[in-house]
């Protein structure tokens, strides 16, 4: 088993990777979320910078989530169970379509804790995407390593979300949805696809719905309410899982300057938290 100072050596790791944002991958996703297809030379839509510099490896090389094998720029945590948690974005420039970008990465922070289900580890890491010398995006990712679910382990509720939206939208996420976004952004994470897996080895009722998806829905709420305004900033926090074929609640509403938003499970709990900075 690696120790705290094995683990606490990946901080300052980096990696770096270059690719054209081709319009080909952006009409695609365009078309899983039924919204219009961006032109070519546009501005790149928020979030979607997601669809590109993600890890091509062979079988080989993935643990037994789908994930890529831990050890590479991922640290060798012992825990098995990978969460996306959150993040924070910061939209400095638009990200043209057609373009070459850089992603620069880096293993910022490794903290080990112990919550209600145990042993936890969140790892954050700091992404740069920039064209050509230009800073577009920068943000910051909050990966979270758990242990195995303990067979009789009591479920933990959902929190509850804010009240008074003041703009809501309903979707129930099926199978193809979810396979597409899984694809777009080869993601190989065997919960959004595999139900035995997700039910017999993650302890989940069902295949769980992506949470940057759903952070990507509710950042496309957040711009609906802004009307037009930029939003310059967004933070997310994933706080209870969203299955297929459940209705999921995107809710939100403009509050002192800044765009609060939501999603809800079908009892109600907050899924996921998101605010907007205009």
């Amino acid at each position: 088993m690696q120790t705290v100072t094995d683990i606490k050596s990946w901080i300052g790791k980096e990696q770096v990777r270059t690719g054209i944002i081709d319009h080909r991958q952006a009409e695609l996703m365009a078309v899983t979320l039924g919204c219009d297809v961006p032109e070519p030379g546009s501005a790149l839509p928020s979030l979607w910078h997601w669809l590109w510099f993600n890890d091509a490896l062979t079988a080989s090389k993935l643990g037994r989530d789908g994930h890529p094998q831990k050890g590479g720029f991922i640290p060798p945590v012992a825990l098995p169970r990978r969460m996306w948690a959150g993040g924070k974005v910061e939209f400095v420039s638009p990200v043209m379509i057609g373009t070459e970008c850089t992603k620069r990465s880096v293993v910022k922070d490794i903290n080990e804790k112990s919550g209600r289900s145990g042993a936890l580890c969140i790892v954050t890491i700091e992404h740069q995407i920039l064209c050509g010398s230009r800073l577009c995006i920068r943000e910051e990712q909050n990966l979270v390593y758990r242990e195995d679910p303990k067979p009789d382990a009591p479920k933990g509720a959902a929190p509850i979300p804010p009240e008074n939206p003041a703009v809501t939208r309903t979707i129930i996420p099926d199978p193809v949805l979810m396979f597409r976004y899984s694809a777009l952004t080869f993601n190989g994470h065997r919960v959004h696809y595999d139900a035995d897996y997700a039910r017999e080895v993650e302890g989940y009722k069902g295949l769980v719905f992506h949470a940057p998806l759903t952070a990507t829905m509710l950042m496309q709420l957040a711009e609906e309410i802004a009307d037009g305004r930029p939003v310059r900033n967004y933070s997310y926090r994933a706080t209870s899982p969203l299955f297929c074929n459940d209705e999921i609640r995107f809710c939100g509403r403009e509050e002192d300057g800044r765009l609060v938003v939501w999603a809800q499970t079908p009892q109600g709990g907050q899924a996921m938290i998101g605010e907007a900075g205009l």
